[in-house]
């Protein structure tokens, strides 16, 4: 892949433009010194919805991390595989990734038991041995600020928070407080802080965004088949046919939502409570004769 074989297109206040690279993902973005995350729920999550900037990132030199918050222990389609369902997923995970060119020791797993992330939100103290279990803790804040410490991204891409699945909703939620924690002294055995919080970008696997997308990749016909093979590396995972059928027939794009932080700020609001009436004083307007204050 080469940086002429896609095309980037952000919608800024209804106004399109397009850049033939990643810089159209926002200001600052300097390839040479961009790291990208992406956090996938499941292993076969950034391959459905994330494949193709994987691709690009990669076609620019930048590193990709992906981090896998759950084992796949639950995805077994058939008794035989139900003990071994999360080794299977593994081996297919990287036969994934190497189609897009990650290399394995950029495949991140934290090992938390799938379909159970709402069991393992937080942070606690664990036993060598238990699920997720790092520097004496487990629970998704535990594992992925590790992990964001570890990385040190400037980006981050995760599944929009619109899912309906759990694990996804969860860790799009783990996710976004894990930020904040890897950029602060908490937990220092976790690592240093990260120099600032990342970039973050919603994508999108089976549910749809809260609101419109603002970024779309589009890519050429061999790229986009990268995409699908590395889907169908997942041969476990009984109903990828199916899934592969409606990404193809999608045609070959993907498209992002930049989260923008909306930190509580007291003076926002400060303007909807300016002329009061003083306290015992009848608000304006009051055609009564008791001196009500409201």
């Amino acid at each position: 892949m080469t940086t002429e074989s896609y095309t980037c297109v952000r919608r800024n206040d209804n106004v399109l433009s397009s850049t033939s690279d990643l810089s159209i993902l926002g200001e600052g973005f300097d390839a040479s010194k961009e790291t990208f995350l992406f956090v996938s729920p499941h292993d076969d999550d950034i391959a459905i919805g994330g494949a193709l900037m994987v691709l690009a990132a990669i076609a620019e030199g930048i590193p990709v991390h992906i981090g896998i918050v759950t084992d796949g222990s639950a995805g077994y389609c058939s008794m035989e595989e139900k003990e071994t369902i999360a080794d299977i997923r593994r081996a297919e995970t990287y036969a994934s990734f190497e189609m897009l060119g990650v290399p394995v020791e950029n495949i991140h797993w934290m090992g938390i038991p799938d379909g159970q992330t709402a069991r393992y939100q937080g942070r606690y103290a664990a036993e060598p041995g238990t699920p997720g279990e790092v520097c004496g803790f487990t629970g998704m804040q535990n594992v992925i600020t590790k992990t964001l410490r570890d990385v040190r991204p400037t980006r981050v891409f995760l599944p929009t928070s619109a899912d309906l699945h759990p694990d996804h909703k969860i860790t799009h939620s783990e996710t976004m407080i894990s930020l904040f924690h890897a950029a602060g002294t908490i937990w220092p055995e976790l690592g240093g802080p990260i120099p600032a919080v990342p970039e973050v970008y919603e994508l999108a696997i089976y549910c749809d965004f809260p609101s419109a997308p603002e970024i779309q990749l589009q890519v050429d016909s061999d790229t986009f088949q990268k995409k699908l093979d590395s889907i169908l590396a997942y041969q476990s995972q009984k109903q990828i046919a199916s899934l592969v059928k409606s990404v193809s027939a999608a045609g070959p794009y993907e498209q992002y939502r930049p989260i923008y932080w909306e930190l509580y700020d007291l003076k926002t609001f400060l303007p909807l409570f300016e002329g009061a009436p003083a306290p015992g004083k009848s608000p304006s307007g009051c055609k009564c004769d008791c001196s009500c204050s409201g």
